[in-house]
């Protein structure tokens, strides 16, 4: 059961199911499987291929069955188990769900064209679809939850593989960064606050808020879904749009809030419980030229003392200078691993330019002051550091401990899961058409017949 790689395309599929309809030829629907009270359909299988194979042309229906079999076998041992999922946790996992095909499409209005409903019923539609993912992703946590991996564990697997099942590593990265944020002045922030004011007043009279934020928020990300973020719940936003916006009424707008980011406004939609569907409108302060050219200055001299320093570490002058990343020395942690480590494509996707300049360095050396955009979206100036480079490679315990450690842990939760499936399958009701008897990676569920 290749677990990970087919349940990303299971979990992506409940909002493509009317992709067949309208792209391609009309399946013949039938019951295919039955797992307890849960039903397999043709269609389940048939999308799910045709949507993803393009992509990933080794995938095959008999995987995808077997997948969709498991996926029902754990929404029956959560109904057994009386296991459930809070309506806040079904909305916000829909809402992001949503999201992300909006992004995908462009628009809230391509989307609806394309399923030729408005988005209230697409919600509708996969409502059921989402809790039910969410059920089977509880349960299956329950079965890896107390799986570990000790070194020695990783040592014996990584000398169990065959020099071809070892993984490559490409090209990695290990970077640090001395930060200087230039100071906003009173000047910058009265302008700010006077735009933002004369935005919520223009509201108030009676403009559209969801208009004025796609003409004026200076928040990318949700400017052009009219100032939208989605369903977020406690914990998830600034502390300061946090207690606001749980303040406020359905329909309901704001005070003017300051956070890090900036001046919101922001407007409730709904709320239940925890979570809230609000949207909002932002205004940054602008950093002066005069601001900003006294942080590259300043960047400049610690430069210069870097270079006349040679007895000095970058991790050591990081502590010194830098506004940001002082408790690692400035080393960056890479958010999609945790380790210190970054490939080309995660650098690219961080910031294009960033990868551009780290690659033509050499390992030790420092770059001088560039402007780049921080985490909050200012203006600031930098100094880049290459620590260290790797060549692509087989990977090693020695190089690679933290890669060959998370390939260990997800092989002994593949184990936990083809032992649950065994124990489980065997107490519960299982059919399978015949048409599929023959697939080999099916006779697990096949011998509890």
């Amino acid at each position: 059961m290749k677990l990970n790689k087919i349940a990303t395309i299971i979990l992506a599929c409940c909002l493509s199911t009317t992709c067949i309809a309208q792209n391609s030829n009309p399946v013949v629907e039938e019951v295919i499987g039955i797992v307890g009270s849960e039903i397999v359909l043709l269609s389940d299988v048939e999308t799910a291929y045709l949507q993803y194979s393009p992509q990933m042309p080794s995938i095959t229906r008999c995987e995808i069955f077997d997948e969709l079999l498991f996926q029902k076998l754990l929404l029956t041992q959560a109904e057994l188990d009386s296991i459930t999922v809070s309506d806040s946790q079904i909305d916000m996992e829909l809402e992001n769900r949503i999201r992300y095909f909006v992004q995908q499409f462009g628009s809230k209005e391509k989307l609806e064209d394309f399923y030729g409903k408005t988005l209230d019923d697409i919600r509708t539609d996969f409502r059921e679809a989402i809790a039910d993912q969410l059920l089977a992703e509880t349960v299956k946590s329950k079965i890896t939850a107390n799986v570990k991996v000790t070194p020695t564990e990783v040592k014996q697997y990584y000398n169990s593989l065959s020099w071809e099942q070892i993984p490559e590593v490409p090209t990695q990265y290990e970077i640090g960064q001395i930060v200087k944020v230039p100071k906003v002045g009173s000047k910058e922030l009265d302008d700010a606050y006077q735009k933002i004011s004369d935005i919520r007043q223009r509201i108030i009279n009676g403009e559209d808020f969801a208009t004025m934020a796609i003409l004026y928020s200076e928040d990318k990300g949700s400017a052009s879904q009219g100032g939208a973020i989605g369903t977020v719940g406690r914990g998830e936003t600034y502390t300061e749009f946090e207690a606001a916006a749980f303040s406020l009424k359905n329909g309901e707008i704001s005070d003017i809030v300051k956070t890090q980011a900036g001046y919101h406004i922001i407007k409730m939609i709904s709320r239940k419980g925890d979570y809230i569907d609000v949207i909002h409108i932002l205004i940054r302060p602008k950093v002066s030229p005069y601001e900003l050219a006294a942080a590259k200055t300043y960047l400049d001299s610690v430069y210069n003392v870097m270079i006349s320093d040679t007895t000095m570490k970058f991790e050591d002058a990081a502590k010194k200078f830098s506004d940001e990343g002082q408790n690692s020395g400035g080393i960056l942690s890479n958010p999609y691993t945790g380790s210190t480590y970054f490939d080309a494509q995660q650098l690219g996707s961080m910031d294009p330019s960033l990868f551009f300049t780290i690659d033509k360095m050499e390992v030790g050396t420092f770059s001088k002051p560039m402007p780049y955009q921080n985490s909050e979206g200012n203006d600031a100036y930098r100094i880049v550091y290459l620590k260290s480079r790797t060549t692509p490679h087989k990977a090693t315990l020695e190089t690679d401990y933290s890669l060959v450690k998370s390939l260990a842990e997800n092989e002994k939760n593949n184990e936990a899961i083809a032992s649950y499936v065994k124990e489980k399958a065997g107490q519960t009701y299982v059919m399978i058409k015949d048409s599929y008897k023959d697939c080999n990676l099916l006779k697990k569920w096949i011998s509890n017949e």
